[in-house]
């Protein structure tokens, strides 16, 4: 019998070598499927008897009770973003704080996860509303109109911005914590406003106003314990009624006029004051410089006496000329006029010297003046005789003084 023939027991050249299992059959797999499922869903398999029947049901709640406790499970995942914290609550009561990232916790109803956002601006807008059409109707009368110190109506507009800093505050601690920092910005704002007079809020108050708004706000929230930080309160508005407008805008022109006329006065004064406060040192220094000079002068003048006695006292008759002579030619030299009285005559000589200078000096060439005299030698004699007579009689006359 040859290797290849039926019945040739694998006697084969390959015998002894395990061949590979052969791929099961498709239709073979289907069938099998069908039949698992079949049996799932209470089908009877081929074959089967009928005493194992009433386990299939069993099987199929069992198998839906794992699956239902597979997803009821999944639903306990959640992811916290960045920023955020995640509040879990078992039965209403408060658990954790959860920080940003994957985590499970017990399914509702047992527990619940409130993602609060950490990083969020939140604002609010009191006295006005800046979306839809309430842009158009401009401020919120029951918001924005309060009385000052000084009993004047004024109109506030405040925007404040904020954000949550305990997420377990924000969520346990008050009923609605919006609405209560709503409540307590416009109590806080009526109460600096209270405070204050209409002109400062509206003029140089207004950074003032806003930041005393701030505190106010902030101490109050942090005595609720409400877990929230205000980070920024601005006045976005401050002026008087509508009924008034107008006469208050009078009323700054007439302000603003005023401040402008103080400016330009003191403008004017800062240039005036400098040359007044110039004018009286240059005046005080002439002053200081004109007391110096007169005591000098003075202390020399006394100087000069004191050595004029001393030499007076050596002697008299020499020093009394000297002085006479001195004073003489002190008082001719600041007259140009010479009148000559000659003896035995009924005239006077008149020599005008000033038009003789006059004219000597704008010519260049001294000129002489005619005498009137019989002969010119003789009234030249005449003058020289007469001026030495006066000499002689200056000295008489001094010589007997006491």
């Amino acid at each position: 019998m040859s290797w290849n023939e039926p019945g040739g027991n694998k006697k084969d050249p390959w015998s002894g070598r395990e061949q590979p299992p052969s791929p099961p059959d498709l239709d073979e797999v289907i069938k099998g499927l069908q039949d698992k499922l079949r049996g799932l869903f209470g089908g009877r398999l081929p074959g089967s008897s009928g005493k194992g029947g009433n386990q299939a049901p069993a099987q199929l709640a069992g198998l839906v009770a794992a699956i239902a406790l597979g997803l009821w499970t999944l639903t306990g995942i959640y992811v916290v973003d960045e920023g955020s914290r995640g509040v879990v609550t078992r039965f209403g009561e408060y658990v954790d704080t959860t920080t940003p990232g994957l985590h499970w916790h017990f399914p509702a109803p047992i527990e619940k996860v409130d993602v609060v956002n950490m990083d969020q601006q939140r604002f609010l807008e009191i006295g006005y509303r800046s979306g839809g059409r309430q842009q158009s109707l401009g401020s919120v009368p029951k918001e924005a109109l309060m009385l000052t110190r000084d009993e004047n109506i004024i109109d506030i507009r405040l925007a404040v911005q904020y954000q949550v800093k305990d997420a377990q505050a924000y969520l346990f601690n008050v009923a609605d914590p919006d609405v209560t920092l709503k409540q307590v910005i416009e109590s806080a704002q009526r109460a600096v406003i209270g405070k204050n007079t209409m002109d400062f809020v509206l003029t140089e108050g207004r950074s003032n106003v806003a930041d005393e708004i701030k505190a106010e706000i902030q101490q109050t929230m942090d005595d609720y314990n409400t877990g929230i930080q205000v980070s920024n309160v601005n006045l976005v508005d401050a002026q008087p009624p509508d009924e008034v407008q107008n006469a208050f805008e009078d009323a700054i022109k007439a302000r603003e006029d005023e401040q402008r006329l103080k400016n330009e006065a003191e403008a004017y004064a800062n240039e005036v004051v400098p040359k007044a406060r110039g004018a009286a040192a240059r005046l005080m220094e002439e002053s200081e410089a004109y007391k110096q000079s007169s005591i000098a002068r003075a202390e020399g003048e006394s100087s000069r006496f004191l050595k004029l006695v001393e030499e007076f006292e050596k002697s008299p008759d020499i020093t009394r000329e000297r002085m006479y002579l001195d004073a003489m030619e002190e008082i001719l030299g600041q007259t140009g006029t010479v009148v000559v009285d000659l003896k035995n005559a009924n005239n006077m000589l008149y020599l005008p010297l000033d038009k003789l200078q006059r004219q000597s000096s704008s010519v260049g060439i001294p000129k002489v003046l005619d005498v009137p005299a019989a002969n010119p030698q003789e009234a030249q004699d005449t003058l020289n005789k007469s001026a030495r007579s006066s000499s002689t009689r200056g000295r008489d006359s001094r010589g007997q003084q006491p």
